[in-house]
């Protein structure tokens, strides 16, 4: 019963452009990217980072909410690091930059040895 009422109070309030209102829409309807970019973040957990690189890229290319494109950019931006491709890491973190500046690294990955330094080298150039 609950479903329903909430499903059609988002659907009554989706004219309206407010941030807010724009977060509760994504919440209920993601975006096309959201299924390539779920499994885009399993793959990488599961360290299969050809096929999370492949799925993140796609998923940015389909479109995403702006936290989760940060994500994607995020991860992208790791998979190059971790492969010594700097030049495209930092690539991808401006890009993450670009959609929140405020944006950081959780605490494990600013400490990393290869990605906290040049997303700290990034950030500070912008």
């Amino acid at each position: 019963m609950l479903r329903p009422l909430v499903i059609a109070a988002a659907l009554a309030l989706a004219g309206c452009g407010t941030e807010p209102m724009r977060k509760v829409q994504e919440f209920f309807q993601p975006t096309r990217g959201h299924t390539a970019l779920n499994a885009g973040l399993k793959q990488y957990e599961d360290g299969e980072y050809a096929a999370s690189l492949k799925n993140l890229l796609s998923a940015i290319d389909q479109g995403l909410a702006e936290s989760d494109r940060i994500t994607a950019h995020k991860h992208v931006a790791f998979i190059h690091c971790a492969s010594n491709r700097e030049r495209q890491c930092r690539e991808e973190f401006r890009k993450a930059l670009a959609v929140d500046p405020a944006m950081d690294l959780a605490p494990e990955e600013a400490g990393h040895p290869v990605l906290g330094p040049v997303f700290r080298s990034v950030k500070a150039g912008r």
